[in-house]
């Protein structure tokens, strides 16, 4: 960490503290509307909406919320896509003193239901474009619902500020799902002061300032997004520019807009390579985050844009910021350098032991941005919080330098008599064919505990070139692998399947190997 960073950190904590706490996150936008009023806090295709105004829609909503006997710490699910409305409804919540719970848009009818059983909300803000979705559902399952949000119409002359009951430092503000990629999605409970340490963590982490505007193609249901264009953009004065769906006409209209941020999935990066031409001239930083960069994309990206990106590296139960890597520099493309000031680690072995320096571990971090814990999940918190410290699950060792790899996630961890093989490893060698976009390796169980390594790939290439495609990937991975690491088979699709935030789905790869093996 430089020690200007730290500075910044430092002084950003001074200012946004009282009485040796820090400032309640539901006070940010009231700040911010006052510092700057008229400035741009979001723009979204063709419309755009101010600090002042968020504010003011914000508080007439928290009004109807508190109508329908919204109180702190009840839950409130906003299940809308990227747009302004999901900024006005997500604050309303805040100045009605409950818990904001923004939910994944993708989400399927059963998944929806136990979520809404799980969390047992007072209110759903819900996108009417998304209504559908509950037309299945029994009316008694159902909490009450607000449907509509208007940011157009003219505001009240007097809008008269909704006060609610004191909130701490400690108390839950925010329960963000998790994806549910190994099962049923845990709710991570982020307090106040979680989400206000890792906000200024970021914040201070780059050189920023009240004219940057931030280009968010990401949904908005991410931690990643939230951190930095609903939380971090109060902070500065920063403006977030929005992309209502990943296609090409959306994000060239953004563009148009002068990002000097782009926070991305590398997914999006690999899309940006595919356009080509964009006019990226006013970008300061570019950072990648949500998966694992792989070599081809960033390399391309280099080549293409002359540019590049930042490595960054988080989980929603870390507010979700642990690290981002800026050395320009060639290094492994899983290096995510060190973490943020105020981010301690630790890598450790099965035991829970520290291992040297240079040996591959367990990562597990600890700070004042770590989780409060999963909601209704007492022993799934216990599993990954010991003593302050969190098991991230992620594999890794350090450097001498002081800076983290990562070596892939533990559950994904192929064990090979005795010997460990890092799918991420093998998935980097396969994407560095021209013809793989996407490639996902799972391990599949032999006789006994012994595994394998498979290998899915996505590619667009003509369905009669799969078997020469499959041949030369065997070739490459067996001139740039051990031969206990070469995937004893490989399948060819025309796409793979994508988790929302921009990973390959390996939970729909299990079930397809799985179903092959049955009907085979």
């Amino acid at each position: 960490m430089h020690i200007d960073s730290e500075k910044r950190f430092n002084k950003l904590i001074e200012s946004f503290s009282k009485n040796g706490k820090l400032v309640h996150v539901h006070k940010l936008l009231g700040r911010a509307a006052q510092l700057w009023p008229d400035r741009p806090m979001v723009i979204c295709g063709d419309d755009e909406i101010t600090y002042d105004h968020v504010h003011k829609r914000a508080h007439l909503l928290a009004k109807v919320l508190q109508h329908k006997g919204v109180q702190n710490g009840d839950r409130v699910l906003i299940f809308y896509e990227n747009s302004i409305e999901f900024y006005v409804a997500y604050f309303a919540v805040w100045y009605a003193g409950a818990i904001v719970t923004p939910l994944n848009v993708f989400l399927s009818e059963h998944e929806l239901r136990q979520i809404i059983h799980d969390a047992q909300p007072k209110v759903l803000i819900i996108s009417p474009s998304l209504s559908q979705k509950l037309a299945s559902f029994p009316q008694e399952e159902l909490p009450q619902l607000v449907s509509h949000i208007d940011i157009k119409d003219e505001l009240p002359s007097k809008i008269e500020e909704v006060v609610s009951a004191e909130q701490d430092e400690d108390d839950t503000v925010a329960l963000l799902y998790t994806s549910g990629t190994t099962g049923f999605p845990k709710g991570v409970m982020l307090t106040s002061k979680n989400i206000m340490t890792n906000t200024l963590q970021g914040v201070s982490s780059f050189e920023v300032g009240k004219s940057e505007r931030i280009f968010c193609p990401l949904p908005l249901f991410h931690s990643l997004p939230q951190n930095v264009c609903v939380w971090g953009i109060m902070i500065v004065g920063a403006t977030a520019i929005l992309v209502p769906k990943i296609d090409r006409r959306s994000i060239l209209r953004g563009i148009e807009h002068n990002p000097t941020i782009v926070i991305a999935v590398p997914a999006v990066y690999g899309l940006f390579c595919m356009l080509k031409t964009i006019k990226f001239g006013t970008v300061k930083y570019f950072v990648a985050g949500g998966d694992a960069l792989s070599d081809k994309i960033r390399s391309f990206f280099a080549m293409i844009y002359g540019r590049k990106i930042a490595n960054g590296y988080g989980l929603t139960e870390t507010s979700p910021f642990i690290a981002v890597d800026f050395d320009d520099y060639t290094q492994p493309t899983n290096t995510i350098g060190r973490p943020i000031h105020g981010i301690r680690y630790e890598i450790r072995d099965d035991q829970g032991k520290v291992v040297p320096q240079g040996n591959i571990g367990v990562l597990w971090v600890a700070g004042y941005n770590i989780m409060k814990g999963y909601y209704n999940a007492p022993e799934a918190t216990q599993e990954v919080l010991k003593n302050g410290w969190l098991n991230t699950g992620d594999l890794a060792y350090s450097t001498p330098e002081g800076k983290v790899i990562l070596a892939g996630r533990e559950r994904d961890l192929i064990s090979n008599k005795g010997l460990k093989i890092y799918p991420q490893e093998i998935e980097n060698i396969l994407l560095s064919h021209p013809a793989v976009l996407q490639a996902g390796v799972i391990g599949v169980a032999l006789e006994g505990d012994e595994e394998v390594p498979v290998a899915y790939v996505g590619t667009k290439i003509p369905e009669d070139h799969y078997d020469e495609l499959i041949e030369k990937l065997r070739i490459t991975c067996q001139r740039n692998l051990a031969s206990y690491k070469v995937p004893r088979q490989f399948y060819v699709l025309r796409e793979l399947t994508m988790t929302p935030t921009g990973k390959v789905d390996k939970k729909i790869l299990r079930k397809a190997h799985e179903s092959s093996i049955k009907n085979s």
